[in-house]
């Protein structure tokens, strides 16, 4: 009796906290990730056939690390699907795939060999099995401690710690990012909405670091607008906590025109992403990003599905090269199959985002989320997006763009064309990250 009433006062407490509490794995499921799982979570074995290859390390042998190479494997295509034969294939797509080629009868997908190129270096192997069985996840799962330097729910049971396994997957420590953002119309015409500069770093990741020492902001980004010319200079400031509750995302904007920084709490949600002139919402950058309170999220399992992967050489290309008519050039797209988590995302009651359905396609090596679809409030796919994942060495997978596609009006917007390579960089003080010496860059 004395133990029932333990156990009500405990759930109570709970509740009155903002929801229930989960901690990690037993020690004899987090052994897996030393057998049967890769030490990131995913299945180690390939599949039945050997269309998916077991897993011997990922990709780390690369002429210099931190930066991508464009001619990463000189492989031809395996497969081509088309209309024609879209039937045989249909079963390893996507549903907004599948929708591309309804939209468009011309569209193709060129498949490659599947290649295993993720993972990551030995300390953040150690942290992950570290995490798997001390992870603390509060507030219904929109909060998490005790993790550190590694993914934290290696071995997910639920759709915010799949989520959480994106937001805190691996793609190194600090890198430096120029681009452009594109709008290609319904007409075929390409428009440039934006140039920016951005400077990424994440504490969490901080191989000198330590979770005693780290502040719980895993995620520090600072972008610089350099075009148009009516928005160069601006820039934009944001902290991401692993406590979305209590501590949630710190923002702040530099306004050219009144010379001064101010809070930008609007940075987020679906709000459209004013860096990018509005051509996608703020928590669609990155596949998702942000915080997780206004839908319940669901894991709906694994699928072996065609996704985008080792885009290097889509990447790394101009503009001019990728951004043709309607799609992206099925030329240049790389897609292979690969083992995916699938989340689902319906709003809660009570919240309100532009889409009232969302679904998630997130690679089993390295927790980045590869596909993803929005839908509006009558059930229609609004929006779907394929990330353009490139392997460096370190990160051995990493991503630092995508291509928006509105399935209602036609168009679609990309934020994946390089004015400069892609490259990993020494870390900033953190004072880097503060409106304090954003104030003090201000262009004019």
């Amino acid at each position: 009796m004395l133990k029932d009433i333990s156990c009500v006062a405990m759930a109570a407490a709970l509740l009155t906290t903002g929801g229930l509490a989960r901690a990690g794995v037993s020690a004899d499921e987090a052994a897996k990730l030393k057998t049967t799982l890769t030490p990131l979570g995913a299945e180690k074995a390939g599949n039945a056939n050997g269309s998916i290859p077991a897993w011997d390390g990922g990709w780390t042998k690369v002429p210099k690390s931190g930066e991508v190479t464009a001619a990463l494997f000189a492989d031809k295509p395996i497969l081509s699907i088309t209309a024609a034969n879209l039937a045989q294939y249909q079963n390893n797509l996507a549903e907004g795939t599948l929708a591309m080629f309804r939209k468009y009868p011309d569209y193709r997908m060129d498949v490659f060999k599947t290649q295993r190129t993720g993972g990551a270096p030995q300390w953040v192997y150690d942290n992950t099995f570290r995490n798997a069985t001390a992870a603390h996840s509060a507030q219904g799962g929109l909060s998490i401690s005790n993790v550190y330097g590694g993914i934290p729910f290696p071995i997910p049971k639920t759709g915010t710690e799949a989520m959480w396994n994106h937001l805190l997957a691996y793609v190194g420590e600090a890198y430096r990012t120029h681009v452009r953002v594109w709008m290609v119309n319904p007409d075929g015409k390409r428009v440039m909405a934006s140039e920016a500069i951005t400077e990424r770093q994440l504490p969490y990741y901080d191989r000198d670091g330590s979770a005693g020492k780290f502040d719980g902001f895993f995620n520090l980004m600072r972008t610089t607008q350099v075009a148009p010319a009516f928005k160069a200079g601006e820039q934009v400031l944001s902290k991401d906590s692993l406590d979305q509750v209590g501590t949630g995302r710190q923002s702040w904007q530099y306004l050219v025109g009144q010379r001064r920084v101010r809070r930008a709490p609007s940075i987020g949600y679906d709000t459209p992403s004013f860096v990018a002139s509005g051509t996608f919402n703020f928590d669609e950058v990155f596949m998702f990003n942000g915080a997780l309170d206004r839908y319940d999220w669901k894991l709906l399992g694994k699928r072996e599905i065609y996704i985008p992967y080792n885009r290097n050489k889509q990447f790394a290309a101009q503009e001019a090269q990728v951004l043709t008519p309607r799609f992206i050039s099925p030329d240049i797209a790389r897609w292979e199959l690969h083992r995916v988590w699938v989340v689902e995302a319906t709003l809660a009651p009570g919240k309100r985002h532009v889409y009232q359905k969302r679904r998630f396609y997130l690679d089993e090596d390295t927790w980045g989320v590869m596909l993803a679809e929005g839908y509006d409030a009558q059930g229609r796919l609004w929006r779907y997006s394929e990330n353009v994942p490139f392997a460096a060495g370190d990160p051995a997978q990493g991503w630092s763009g995508e291509v928006q596609y509105n399935m209602l009006d036609g168009s679609y917007a990309s934020n994946a064309t390089m004015v400069e390579p892609f490259k990993s960089v020494a870390k900033r003080p953190e004072t880097f990250f503060t409106p304090e010496t954003m104030a003090g860059a201000g262009a004019r």
